[in-house]
């Protein structure tokens, strides 16, 4: 089989190769096409992907390509993870909003937008190419915002394009290892948008094991959301959040972290990631072993700048995974792909087509929710509706989502602003035009969306 990842040269890519290295079920993926425009950092990924692949004698055949339609063409699936306008572009997501005292981040807040009315004229491009050069193949979406961007393709590609994120997929089986369980016989119940959900129930032998953990003071605070959110917060909740509700929960918090902070998330990124690419080539044989290093202190310090830290900094008491195969999306998008072709059929936690699944949303938004996967693709499963309080953030956010949507389709500057102006996360209609002024002013690829 053949996969196509789209931002081949990325950073994470390594995850993925890593996950389809250790696969032995068959089929399996015997060539992984790396697409991205940029081809020092092609050239670096493939040097990593390489030494990765020493002493794996079956290791998947490694192409590159700068073409997006031949690296599409003839995929049984694609990966998408690209970042249109590079890490620059992250830098200005942030710092236009921060300028106005609004938060600044890549998908919550306007930043997520602005990331999404640039990247998704981009997408609907890879969408089409898909339908005609690669008909049968699915794919696995993890561009950010990944339900935006996947529910803006599903008009082309329909539910052959499904949304993965990192963040639910480990929250369970953290949850079942915190508390000595087998986490592969556990059951998740989760509700919510991409970056805005929440784990209801954890079952396990029938049994909802989640009030186990929340009468437990030191075990929810060994948990990442138990430091990000407080213990007592997630106990009055009577839920586990998950951790980019902070930027809701605590939105002032969070603004006024990240404004006292030296660097940014993205400031802090394209520094370290410029200097790693800059030196990888460099580093010969042990150029997967500086990829190991840059991750390492890449994930130390998640969310620092937000929570009172500084970015650079280990502050974080992130959870590692053992196991290359299961870390972050690399797994899921692993599992999806022996459900469908093997007919493995599993239950994860995906981004898909919402049909009757939570009632006052449209059949056709994409939400985040358990879903069966198996050789006849993905099917969210039925789960109890969510309280008001989570209904009604969720048909906001739906709402500015799908404004958003129609100004990267249309190019309309009037649908942006109301997609600004909506958010609550803006609440002013006159910051929300201070917005869309600065965005478009500071952000080409912007300007060239929305020209109407």
């Amino acid at each position: 089989m053949k996969l196509c990842i789209l931002g081949g040269g990325g950073f994470r890519t390594p995850y993925v190769y890593q996950a389809l290295l250790r696969d032995q079920g068959l089929p399996r993926v015997t060539e992984v096409m790396l697409y991205d425009i940029d081809e020092h950092r092609l050239h670096a990924m493939t040097t990593i992907l390489e030494q990765f692949a020493v002493g794996f004698d079956d290791a998947p055949r490694l192409v590159t390509a700068t073409s997006l339609a031949s690296a599409i063409e003839g995929s049984d699936f694609v990966f998408a993870a690209i970042r249109v306008g590079g890490l620059e572009g992250r830098r200005y997501d942030e710092h236009v909003a921060l300028d106005l005292n609004v938060l600044g981040q890549e998908t919550t807040g306007p930043g997520g937008l602005a990331y999404a009315i640039r990247t998704i004229p981009v997408m609907m491009e890879v969408a089409r190419l898909i339908r005609d050069l690669a008909p049968r193949a699915y794919l696995m979406n993890f561009t950010n915002p990944a339900g935006v961007i996947t529910e803006a393709m599903q008009s082309v590609l329909g539910d052959r394009v499904l949304g993965i994120c990192d963040t639910p997929s480990g929250l369970g089986r953290r949850v079942a290892g915190l508390l000595g369980l087998d986490h592969t016989r556990v059951q998740m119940d989760y509700v919510g948008l991409n970056h805005l959900g929440w784990m209801r129930r954890v079952m396990y032998n029938g049994e909802d094991v989640l009030p186990q953990l929340l009468a437990d003071e030191h075990k929810l605070g060994l948990m990442e959301e138990g430091r990000i959110f407080g213990t007592d917060w997630i106990r009055t909740l009577g839920v586990i959040p998950n951790e980019y509700l902070y930027y809701y929960y605590f939105n002032r918090d969070a603004v006024r972290g990240i404004v006292n902070s030296k660097l940014t998330r993205g400031d802090f990124l394209a520094k370290a990631q410029g200097e790693f690419f800059d030196c990888v080539l460099a580093a010969g044989n042990g150029a997967a072993e500086l990829w190991r290093e840059t991750d390492k202190a890449r994930g130390a310090s998640y969310m620092a700048e937000a929570t009172g830290g500084e970015q650079g900094a280990p502050t974080s008491k992130r959870e590692v995974e053992a196991d290359p195969s299961h870390q972050g999306y690399a797994g899921v998008a692993l599992g999806v792909m022996a459900a469908i072709t093997r007919n493995e059929r599993t239950t994860m936690i995906l981004n898909v087509r919402n049909g009757t699944t939570i009632q006052g949303l449209p059949a056709d938004a994409v939400v985040e929710v358990p879903t069966t996967v198996d050789a006849n693709g993905v099917h969210p499963q039925t789960t109890a509706q969510p309280t008001l309080d989570q209904i009604g953030l969720m048909q906001q956010v739906k709402a500015v989502e799908r404004h958003t949507i129609a100004a990267a389709m249309t190019g309309s500057r009037q649908e942006a602003l109301k997609a600004f102006a909506l958010h609550p996360l803006v609440d002013s209609v006159s910051v929300a035009r201070d917005l869309l002024s600065g965005y478009i002013e500071r952000l080409p690829e912007i300007a060239q969306v929305l020209t109407k």
